[in-house]
């Protein structure tokens, strides 16, 4: 008796088994290529409970970053600041206005305001901000021109080769230790081998740098 289908399809599970672990491998690598910061976060903006400009704040004002955020030097973690923060200020400027009666309410009450998290990275990823401040890497850095922003948005991908990329020639991003919260400083002359050098800034590549 005659076959009923031609030979080649004995073939086919093979065939079907190939194409398979081909689409699998494709698909994978995508998810792993695409699902990571530089294409989930990058310009994730949410709404804020208050609205609150930093170019207002930072680039007309002139404020320093630290005055608000004053725990940057010396912790982990740079600090939301408290209401009592903004209403030293704002207890005689705008001091009616509407756009500021929550932080008011929350002044008056001590109820912190749920301000929503822009910028993080994994539970398994360390990061200490005092380090990298401490050491003449700005905040525009890791955050953009944050200081040119109505609103802040996720403007970097804080992802690993993005870290790397500083960590392997951190003389390309140093500035003066003086100069870091001066979001518009642009470098002149400023020699960043050098600074690498007097300051003894050693940027760790291993693994165990920053997956503790």
């Amino acid at each position: 008796m005659s076959d009923i289908f031609p030979k080649w399809t004995n073939q086919l599970p093979v065939m079907a088994g190939v194409a398979a672990a081909v689409l699998g491998a494709t698909a994978l690598a995508g998810i792993t290529y695409y699902v990571t910061p530089k294409y989930t976060r990058v310009g994730y903006q949410p709404k804020q409970p208050v609205a609150f400009s930093h170019s207002i704040h930072v680039d007309q004002l002139n404020l320093d970053c630290r005055y608000c955020h004053n725990g940057v030097e010396k912790s982990w973690f740079s600090n939301i600041p408290s209401s009592s923060t903004c209403m030293n200020c704002h207890s005689q400027v705008r001091k009616d206005s509407e756009k500021l009666q929550l932080v008011r309410d929350s002044y008056a009450s001590g109820k912190p305001i749920e301000w929503v998290q822009i910028h993080k990275v994994p539970d398994y990823v360390y990061f200490n901000h005092s380090v990298h401040v401490n050491r003449g890497i700005s905040c525009v850095h890791c955050h953009g021109e944050i200081n040119k922003m109505d609103e802040v948005y996720h403007a970097k991908p804080l992802s690993m080769s993005f870290c790397l990329e500083c960590h392997r020639e951190p003389e390309k991003f140093i500035r003066p230790n003086e100069l870091v919260t001066k979001l518009d400083w642009k470098n002149e002359g400023f020699d960043g081998k050098k600074a690498v050098h007097d300051w003894k800034v050693q940027p760790g590549q291993s693994c165990s740098t920053c997956h503790r």
